[in-house]
C-alpha cells in the first residue's frame, strides 16, 4: 500500500503539469515566437497584430516550441480582409510552410476548415450552415484540439469540423499564425492559450 501511495505522489504532479493551460502570448512582446517573412507582427494595446507590409507576401509567426497533442484556444478580430490562419505540427523554410492550417478568413470562406499547405489542399471545410458562426469585425474565439491523427475545431463554441488522418498523426512541429499574401490584411489576436494533452 505504501508503494502505491509513493507511486501516486510521483505520478500526480506530472499529470497535473501535463494538463496545465499555458499562455503562448504575454501581451507585451513576441517573446517565445519567431517571425518569418517581411510582413508586420507587433503588439498593440496588449494584443498581437499581423498586418500586410509593403511586399504583400505570405508571413508567419511561429512558436519556438513544438506541440504534438494539444487543446488550443485563441481570440481573433479581423480589422481588414482577415485572410489568415493557425498552423499546427508545421515546419518552414523561408516562407514556405509545410503542415496544416485551420483557416481564419472572411465570411463564407471556410473559417475553421483544415487546409494542407503545399500538399493535398483543402481536407475538410465547414458545412455551409456553419459559416454563419463567424462574427466579422468582432472578436471570435477559435478552439483547435489535436490528438494523434484527430483534429476538431470550434468557432465561438460551435463545432466546425472533425477530421482524422494518418499523415497528421505522424507529424510534429510548431504552431504558427499566418498572414496571407495580396496585401490589405490586418488581424488582431489575444488570449492565446494551450493545454498539452
Amino acid at each position: 500500500m505504501k508503494h502505491l501511495l509513493y507511486l501516486f505522489l510521483f505520478i500526480a504532479p506530472a499529470y497535473t503539469l501535463a494538463q496545465k493551460t499555458q499562455s503562448l502570448f504575454n501581451g507585451k512582446d513576441l517573446n517565445g515566437w519567431t517571425i518569418h517573412g517581411t510582413e508586420k507582427w507587433y503588439v498593440d494595446k496588449g494584443e498581437l497584430v499581423c498586418e500586410s507590409g509593403p511586399d504583400k507576401q505570405y508571413g508567419y509567426l511561429s512558436t519556438n516550441k513544438t506541440y504534438k497533442n494539444f487543446d488550443l484556444t485563441l481570440q481573433f478580430k479581423q480589422e481588414a480582409n482577415g485572410n489568415s490562419g493557425v498552423f499546427f505540427r508545421s515546419s518552414i523554410e523561408g516562407v514556405k510552410i509545410s503542415g496544416w492550417q485551420v483557416e481564419v478568413a472572411p465570411l463564407n470562406s471556410h473559417t475553421g476548415g483544415i487546409y494542407e499547405s503545399y500538399g493535398r489542399g483543402w481536407l475538410i471545410q465547414p458545412k455551409k450552415e456553419d459559416e454563419q458562426w463567424l462574427k466579422p469585425g468582432e472578436w471570435n474565439e477559435l478552439r483547435i484540439k489535436v490528438v494523434a491523427g484527430e483534429v476538431t475545431t470550434w468557432l465561438n463554441g460551435h463545432q466546425m469540423v472533425y477530421f482524422k488522418d494518418d499523415k497528421i498523426a505522424a507529424a510534429d512541429g510548431f504552431i504558427a499564425l499566418q498572414i496571407h499574401d495580396g496585401g490589405g490584411i490586418k488581424v488582431r489576436w489575444k488570449k492565446i492559450r494551450i493545454k498539452a494533452l
